[in-house]
């Protein structure tokens, strides 16, 4: 096959403007910076100090929710599963995080009975957490295997988010030194 020397310029200049293109589109890729944290919970977060968005972002995932007075129910959960170590010391983790408010939707009588019995309550609680920092493009339809083992699904778009049909992320997307945090509105339970 003959090459003409029309081809040969095309194909020269088609070259060269591949890095052009590049050098073009690769300020606006590292433009986009992560998503804000977001939801109607987030206006509760503390503006200042350690249970600020920007306070929770500087320590590992469960010493950022006890500084949070919105999480005092779900540290309190973790502290009697010895979780806290564990929490502290993963790495690129994501963690649906129940507020008080969650925790009150369940009766106080198996709320005292889930907070009794510890393996009960480290399945709940790593039924809440996934191996891997999920991003919010992620959140929109995604199925991930949690710590506990078992699946958890999430739909949704923008700042309306819902894991297992039942969850509604109310503050989503809040960063801690070593995990990604959504508060969410109902207690997940694993599958039996």
């Amino acid at each position: 096959m003959t090459i003409t020397r029309l081809q040969r310029t095309a194909a020269t200049a088609a070259a060269l403007a591949f890095p052009a293109s590049m050098v073009f589109f690769a300020p606006q890729a590292q433009a986009q910076a992560p998503a804000e944290p977001f939801g109607p919970a987030c206006a509760s977060v503390p503006a200042e100090g350690a249970g600020s968005l920007e306070g929770m972002a500087k320590d590992p995932v469960a010493t950022a929710a006890s500084n949070n007075p919105e999480l005092s129910t779900l540290v309190s959960a973790v502290e009697k599963a010895g979780l806290v170590d564990t929490l502290n010391n993963a790495e690129n983790i994501t963690v649906f995080a129940p507020t008080n408010d969650a925790f009150e939707k369940i009766p106080k009588a198996d709320l005292d009975a889930l907070l009794n019995d510890k393996e009960e309550l480290t399945k709940v609680l790593t039924y809440h957490v996934v191996g891997e920092k999920l991003t919010t493009k992620q959140l929109e339809d995604g199925t991930y295997k949690t710590l506990q083992g078992s699946d958890l699904t999430v739909k949704g778009s923008g700042s309306d988010f819902t894991v297992n049909d039942s969850s509604k992320i109310v503050c989503g997307n809040v960063p801690t030194a070593n995990a990604t945090v959504n508060l969410i509105d109902t207690v997940l339970m694993p599958p039996s």
